[in-house]
């Protein structure tokens, strides 16, 4: 294990300095992607000639003498279910072979915005659906510390990628977890915003409700920049929040945290919870204590009914957005001649999606006929409004709420690729988040016997980004624990990424 030379913040003082081009960092990365690219998989496809582009403004706008925007010429990879206009946008699904975007996302716009040259898009479970990147049509991304590992999912391409140094910061969805999760397993931070905090416009959607885009960062700092560029209200998103201020996260990040009320999440403090974790958790509960927080149990009952009221949700949610995936309007479309509408609809979609995609169509459809709906939908909207009321209950009394980010470190490659049930168990601790639209932040807080990288869990109310990150950087300074890169052991080099 090693820690980068630079961090992203580091990188934009060294361009904006002028001690480093923005087009020589582009270089170094995509030489890192050159050598790295064939062990972890992490990429679907490259930008290059669009990162190249901005890197040159960059570099044109410091030699006159410019102060650039923050995070300037700083590369970022991201998530292959966000659209970039002219360029392919596959939610790793055979379903969008084929598929250029007409337009782009609003966070692409504000990393154009802010001079961020975007180095390619990163795999992906399929439509955004799993917690390993095993569901990918197109290709396996392992994890940066154990080759034969998953990195987690759905977003694990942009966590592997920013593990394994290939790139600084990267952006992910989370639904469920896909961002804090592969962020745990893969030993960097990564943060689930306020619902509504960054638009969505521009996100191809799994679950409406729940969907958020998320940055990853090697470090505290460096994801609360990327938030502070990313976020921000959007008219074209009717759910963006309105009126938020501009926020500026960097400023008072290092501010003190002694009079910090921190509650441990009871539920999650048992056995379900891999021993390894669970100390590591309670360690870090004593380095917080150790900082000058107070640290008290916190019981939320309702936590036990959120993997079995989210899978009903999203699936729910699921079966709707994905009913545009016809044949007709883009995508791939699989017609025998002479074959009538009904035929076409069920041979593009039965070929086009895999095993899993089909799964929750099928769980989410069901949920919502006829004779169902108030068995099974109603009464999982019944238990997300009592999370929702637990967690306002539980934040009277305390600021944050810590717990672990994922119930285990990483697990090997096909381990749970045929037990959905246990596959699903494993964002427990964090789809109570999405369910109640509030911010949480997945930071390292230790290993385990095999050196696999272990995530600590804290939560806030709506829009305390802020404090998160407060929090988050007392602890990380405290243990050291971050900017961690593990030693990959890379194969020969197969074919060039396209």
């Amino acid at each position: 294990m090693m820690k980068t030379t630079r961090t992203a913040l580091e990188l934009h003082e060294a361009i904006q300095s002028g001690q480093q081009t923005a087009l020589s960092v582009l270089d170094d990365v995509y030489n890192k992607i050159a050598e790295h690219e064939p062990a972890i998989e992490g990429f679907n496809c490259l930008t290059q000639e669009l990162a190249r582009e901005t890197a040159r403004e960059v570099d044109r706008r410091v030699q006159v003498g410019e102060t650039l925007p923050l995070l300037a010429g700083v590369p970022i990879a991201i998530k292959d279910n966000i659209n970039i206009k002219g360029y392919p946008t596959t939610c790793s699904s055979r379903i969008l072979e084929g598929y250029v975007s007409p337009y782009d996302a609003t966070v692409y716009q504000k990393l154009k915005q802010h001079l961020m040259p975007v180095i390619g898009k990163t795999n992906l479970d399929e439509f955004a659906m799993g917690s390993s990147t095993e569901t990918s049509a197109l290709k396996i991304t392992k994890n940066p510390w154990d080759l034969s590992r998953v990195p987690g999912g759905s977003s694990g391409g942009s966590a592997a990628v920013v593990s394994a140094n290939m790139v600084p910061l990267s952006l992910g969805s989370d639904t469920g977890g896909s961002v804090r999760q592969p962020a745990s397993l893969c030993g960097i931070t990564g943060i689930k915003p306020t619902y509504g905090l960054v638009s969505r416009y521009g996100l191809v959607a799994f679950a409406s409700s729940l969907d958020q885009i998320s940055p990853f960062g090697q470090n505290v700092k460096d994801t609360a920049a990327l938030l502070q560029v990313i976020s921000g209200a959007d008219e074209l998103d009717s759910t963006s929040i309105k009126n938020h201020p501009e926020p500026n996260y960097l400023q008072c990040i290092d501010q003190d945290i002694s009079d910090l009320r921190i509650g441990v999440i009871q539920e999650l403090q048992n056995d379900a919870i891999q021993p390894e974790v669970l100390k590591s958790i309670q360690d870090a509960v004593q380095t917080f204590e150790s900082l000058g927080a107070t640290t008290q149990p916190v019981s939320l009952p309702s936590f036990q009914y959120a993997v079995a009221a989210y899978y009903i949700l999203a699936t729910a949610e699921a079966s709707s957005n994905l009913g545009r995936y016809d044949g007709v309007r883009y995508g791939q479309r699989v017609e025998e001649p002479d074959s009538d509408l009904h035929t076409m609809y069920r041979k593009t979609r039965s070929q086009g999606f895999g095993p899993e995609v089909k799964r929750r169509i099928i769980l989410g459809t069901f949920c919502l006929s006829s004779g169902y709906y108030d068995a099974f939908y109603a009464k999982a909207e019944k238990a997300r409004e009592l999370m929702r009321h637990e967690l306002r209950k539980a934040f009277e009394q305390v600021d944050i709420l810590v717990c672990p980010t994922s119930p285990s470190t990483a697990f090997k490659i096909g381990e749970k690729l045929n037990d959905p049930v246990n596959m699903y168990l494993s964002d427990i601790a964090t789809i109570p988040v999405n369910m109640a639209g509030i911010p949480a932040i997945s930071i390292p807080c230790g290993f385990d016997q095999q050196h696999l990288p272990i995530g600590l869990q804290l939560m806030g109310p709506h829009q305390s980004e802020a404090r998160l990150f407060q929090a988050a950087y007392a602890f990380e300074q405290k243990t050291g624990l971050c900017n961690l890169i593990p030693d990959l052991k890379i194969p020969p080099k197969s074919e060039p990424l396209i």
